[in-house]
């Protein structure tokens, strides 16, 4: 299935029906007067966050969304039928944004959520509804209130729990593949992960789901390389974890590029607390890990995590200091009331 985060689409509401003019002429009947009945009311336009969806790929190629007008009022006081709603069922995470893309006209962050954008117009009267001792046979009705219609942006926000963050080639794929069921594309170049990805981890007894994003370099608040479009989707996570390569570029200097991007990013990412890692330690030695970890803390890192994305070496205690910033909620209890602990493993934060 393809990624898709941002869609363009036309909504627009029914219209209401008009009443009727109309009157009984019964042959029996004396003094029949009017009996036209009111229009029904049209459709409103519904989203609805709907769980299971991840891309807004099926607006690619469907953009046009009408709700049903109201039928007309029609004799004998029979009242139109309402038009049916357009319910549109969007990804839970996904955003609604006016056509300048900057006022956010909704944010549909639960499953089962549901927002009314347009209303449907009201059915117009007919003419039995004017009819008084003095006015017995009217003929006014009215047409129906007009239909709502705009355009609007789709902006879907991945709801996870902790991101992965880094530059390019800093191993976040194989450590979302280490960590979940995620089949990460896993490549020796720049930019392997070009689209977001989702996992779930299941730790501890409690679940959570990790985001991975494509990397970061220099001048990508600017452009550069795929950009930052892709930071919206960690801008709900709790935690931020950092993958930084210890066969790559200067430590400190990976940490100041990536940071620097949060920065100029903004929207609160550069105020959520980060968990910093020193990734692929198994390819060098412990006193490289040392001189590396230490250079960390001066440039500002509380606690560095020594871990082998591939080999799975640290990787327990970078989780146990994720889970630490998680919900309550997040925690699945054992059927004797406790909550599992963790082995202690000789690669703890440095």
């Amino acid at each position: 299935m393809h990624f898709l985060d941002q869609a363009k689409i036309y909504v627009r509401s029914g219209a209401g029906g008009p009443g009727a003019v109309s009157f009984r002429r019964e042959k029996y009947v004396e003094y029949g007067g009017p009996d036209g009945g009111n229009g029904g009311k049209g459709g409103d336009v519904i989203f609805e966050a709907v769980a299971g969806l991840n891309t807004l790929i099926d607006f690619r190629y469907t953009q046009h969304f009408k709700a049903q007008r109201g039928v007309h009022g029609s004799g004998k006081n029979r009242n139109g039928a309402a038009g049916k709603d357009m319910v549109i069922q969007v990804p839970v995470g996904t955003q609604i944004l006016d056509d300048d893309r900057e006022t956010v006209l909704a944010d549909l962050t639960e499953a089962g959520q549901r927002i009314t954008l347009l209303e449907g117009g009201m059915g117009g009267r007919g003419n039995a509804s004017y009819k008084t001792s003095t006015n017995r046979a009217p003929r006014q009705h009215q047409p129906g209130i007009p239909f709502e219609e705009m355009w609007v942006w789709l902006r879907l926000k991945l709801l996870a729990d902790a991101g992965l963050v880094g530059l390019p080639n800093a191993g976040k794929s194989t450590f979302i593949n280490q960590v979940t069921n995620t089949k990460a594309k896993v490549g020796d170049y720049a930019f392997t992960t070009l689209r977001p990805q989702l996992g779930v981890v299941r730790y501890k007894n409690r679940e959570f789901v990790l985001a991975d994003i494509p990397g970061l370099i220099a001048g990508a608040a600017e452009g550069a390389g795929v950009g930052d479009r892709f930071l919206g989707h960690i801008e709900r996570c709790r935690v931020l974890i950092h993958l930084i390569d210890v066969n790559g570029v200067d430590p400190a200097e990976a940490l100041r590029i990536v940071e620097d991007e949060l920065e100029a990013y903004g929207a609160g990412l550069e105020d959520k607390p980060r968990l910093v890692a020193l990734n692929k330690i198994d390819l060098v030695d412990a006193e490289l890990i040392r001189a590396f970890s230490k250079e960390l803390r001066a440039a500002g890192v509380a606690a560095v995590f020594p871990i082998s994305g591939a080999t799975g070496k640290g990787i327990d205690a970078l989780l146990n200091a994720v889970i630490e910033y998680l919900p309550a909620a997040t925690v699945t209890e054992r059927p004797d009331g406790e909550i599992e602990e963790g082995d202690d493993r000789p690669w703890s934060p440095v």
